[in-house]
């Protein structure tokens, strides 16, 4: 929200939800999901009590808290520069997932939602563009016409067990037009451990490659799984290259904290110096050959050991103090469902702040929510019959399908006319 006083805009954001995060010991996940191991999970209807109170579309565009990244990589003048702050831009869009175990809801086809934030420098528009699969569009770009941020999202849900890993699908796209410069990537796998019983805690795993079409430097990064006793967990490392890939710099930290750049060639020998103390450590004690793995790693108490020489690059907004209160959700989060006053007349009735279940359940009503969440599931399926039997094929209002110019990937395109506010003819899907 947004003040005017002696021409000086003043932001104000709420620091909470209307009411705190409901328990879920009471509830036994294992029930609904012991049918479903290797399904996909989007086809599966879960009980409103795993939620959070974000749709999908809201949980991406928390891919710009650390917007300032962007801003900073048009600061530089040198192409390796610029890498480092796209590099953690790329990471940190993941960041708020730490300790986020309820699941965002499902979008409705049709549903939108746009962010504008002055004080970060961004506008942001979302649109649900299918329902199955369940595919998201978004794009969003800077007010100076700095900077340009699409992509297209559709994770693949899976339960194996005693986890639920989420597949990233779909391709992420940052454009710098200062530079005539463009950035392609793809997220790091998801995944959520100890569903049926013990501490859900969250890793994300899988390699991230960020290419500079123009200059052809590349920063490969791995998302490191936690390993046996959790060593590895939330780490993440790797390169930037050169178009002839000789390593120019290397990249570390973690995922929930912190990054820093330094030389490849250190990095290299801080490595080695380091392996070789952990296999002197395990040579010297004695491990039992039908060990158990253990079901929650070891507490992630150590902060990045920093290599001499370091530079940091980013690093994490820290939570509110409320946040364990609140669904885990950082100050940032906290804020994306508010409908701010008088917001009402220039937002699209398809907006994500109309839900009616997610309302419910932020305002702390699970009943209603529960209700209200069966009731637009019966009427997406009603209106997706109707599609069927109409000579009219469902059309998306905002985006549409194409080719990304870049990695030449299929991608859903924006078509430019959002912030016109022209919102007649839109779908009555609440």
């Amino acid at each position: 929200m947004s003040l005017i006083l002696c021409g000086i805009i003043v932001l104000y954001f709420r620091e909470s939800l209307p009411a705190p995060m409901f328990s879920r010991n009471d509830v036994s996940i294992w029930s609904i999901l012991k049918k479903c191991i290797g399904m996909e999970l989007s086809k599966i209807a879960m009980p409103v009590i795993f939620n959070e109170p974000l749709s999908f579309l809201q949980r991406l565009s928390e891919y710009m808290e650390h917007t300032y990244l962007i801003h900073q990589a048009n600061t530089m003048t040198d192409s390796v520069e610029r890498m480092k702050c796209v590099a953690a831009f790329a990471v940190s869009a993941v960041a708020s997932q730490w300790e986020r175990t309820g699941k965002p809801f499902n979008p409705l086809l049709g549903e939108t939602y746009e962010l504008i934030r002055e004080d970060l420098g961004f506008k942001w528009l979302s649109e649900q563009v299918s329902h199955h699969p369940p595919v998201s569009a978004f794009h969003a770009e800077g007010f100076k016409e700095d900077f340009v941020f699409h992509g297209t999202v559709y994770p693949k849900l899976k339960f194996w067990g005693k986890s639920i890993a989420a597949e990233p699908k779909g391709v992420i796209t940052l454009e710098l037009p200062k530079f005539n410069e463009a950035f392609t990537w793809t997220n790091p796998t998801c995944c959520v451990h100890n569903i049926i019983v013990g501490q859900l805690w969250i890793e994300q795993y899988g390699h991230v490659e960020v290419i500079n079409h123009r200059t052809g430097e590349r920063c490969c990064m791995t998302f490191k799984p936690c390993g046996l006793f959790g060593k590895e967990l939330h780490k993440v490392e790797g390169y930037i290259m050169d178009k002839s890939k000789k390593k120019v710099c290397a990249i570390y930290g973690k995922w929930t904290e912190c990054l820093y750049t330094v030389d490849p060639a250190t990095f290299d020998a801080h490595k080695k110096s380091d392996r070789k103390k952990t296999d002197d450590k395990t040579a010297n004690k004695q491990s039992s050959v039908d060990e158990e793995p253990e079901e929650i790693p070891l507490p992630d108490t150590e902060t990045v050991q920093v290599i001499p020489g370091s530079e940091l690059i980013w690093k994490i907004t820290p939570r509110p103090e409320n946040s364990a209160e609140f669904y885990a959700f950082s100050m940032f989060a906290m804020q994306l469902n508010e409908l701010e006053e008088n917001m009402e007349q220039f937002i699209p009735n398809t907006d994500s702040r109309f839900r009616p279940d997610i309302r419910a359940m932020e305002n702390g009503d699970i009943d209603q929510a529960s209700a209200e969440k069966i009731r637009l599931e019966e009427k997406q399926r009603a209106a997706r019959k109707s599609h069927s039997k109409s000579t009219k094929d469902w059309r998306t209002r905002w985006f549409q399908q194409g080719i990304n110019p870049y990695n030449k990937a299929q991608d859903w395109l924006y078509m430019k006319n959002y912030w016109d506010r022209n919102y007649s003819q839109l779908p009555d899907i609440y």
